[in-house]
């Protein structure tokens, strides 16, 4: 691992710090080191609040402020350039004279996409781009989705018997441990919307909550055919993510209009003799991560 990177993923580990409560701007780390010193850090805390960089100058001991013309900024997304709720980060950057600048990647927001990082170069500032990249837009793919495809960021979610069925002859079956339920109610905790079919509502009943976690419940949605899902309205409402847990029917729509980003299936080592099929993978996914917990495997997929 590089310098560079080293220091960027101190970013990466400060900008998760703001996932519940940087939404819905992305989550952003910055880290201020001279001679090989970190002197200041800090990342986007609250909505409104000040950005990463902000939070990084000001954590800067008075003492070491005269080191800036020899520091180098980490920063894992791009210095915003426009006005919103806060002044330009760039802006701030270039009256603080550090030396250089690293970003790991660029803000797909309308507002900055370059922009920043133009400033900064306009203003005769070394600045290196690309550095830990994809795990810097791994961080905030929900927000890079949302405006880039004006719809939220879509997780299909199943768990799944060993011989692929996700129910027993029709009837509800207790596939996740208690463990593997924690963990799908942290999930939700970290996702703007839940959503399930009419005859899964109808059948189960979900509470589509947090009960086993910390943390905020999910907008809870039900569709069927009179009801259908707009991605416009959940974007108009400011829906970043949304995770649809199924049943069958409902999980094969979204995968036959390709409405998905990311897939999560949970497989029991258990079997039973009939029931409802679970959906079949799409072609060209490509597998991100796969554990065991309790004996059930849950595995990632996301588009190659």
């Amino acid at each position: 691992m590089t310098t560079d990177e080293r220091y960027m993923q101190r970013c990466l580990q400060l900008a998760r710090c703001g996932r519940q409560n940087a939404k819905p701007n992305p989550m952003v780390g910055a880290v201020i080191v001279a001679r090989d010193t970190i002197i200041g850090e800090g990342y986007h805390v609250r909505c409104g609040q000040g950005h990463a960089e902000v939070n990084a100058f000001a954590s800067v001991r008075l003492e070491d402020e005269s080191l800036f013309s020899q520091a180098t900024l980490y920063v894992s997304l791009e210095p915003c350039s426009h006005y919103g709720k806060t002044p330009p980060c760039a802006d701030l950057i270039i009256e603080k004279g550090v030396r250089r600048v690293v970003v790991g990647c660029i803000d797909e927001f309308a507002e900055v996409q370059g922009r920043g990082i133009r400033k900064l170069r306009d203003a005769g500032m070394e600045v290196t781009v690309g550095v830990l990249e994809e795990a810097c837009w791994e961080l905030n793919r929900r927000f890079f989705t949302f405006h880039r495809l004006q719809r939220p960021y879509i997780i299909l979610k199943w768990a799944q018997t060993a011989n692929g069925f996700i129910d027993d002859h029709g009837k509800a079956l207790a596939i996740s441990t208690p463990f593997t339920q924690m963990l799908s109610h942290k999930l939700r905790a970290e996702e703007d919307a839940i959503l399930v079919g009419r005859v899964t509502n109808e059948r189960e009943h979900p509470q589509l909550t947090v009960r086993h976690w910390v943390g905020p419940n999910p907008h809870r949605m039900v569709i069927d055919r009179r009801h259908p899902l707009r991605m416009e309205s959940l974007h108009a409402h400011g829906i970043q993510s949304l995770i649809v847990e199924g049943g069958a029917s409902t999980l094969q729509s979204f995968l036959d209009q390709e409405l998905w980003d990311e897939i999560r299936v949970e497989t029991a080592p258990i079997t039973v003799a009939d029931g409802t099929r679970a959906p079949q993978l799409p072609p060209h996914v490509r597998m991100v991560a796969c554990c065991q917990y309790d004996g059930n495997t849950i595995c990632r997929y996301t588009r190659e």
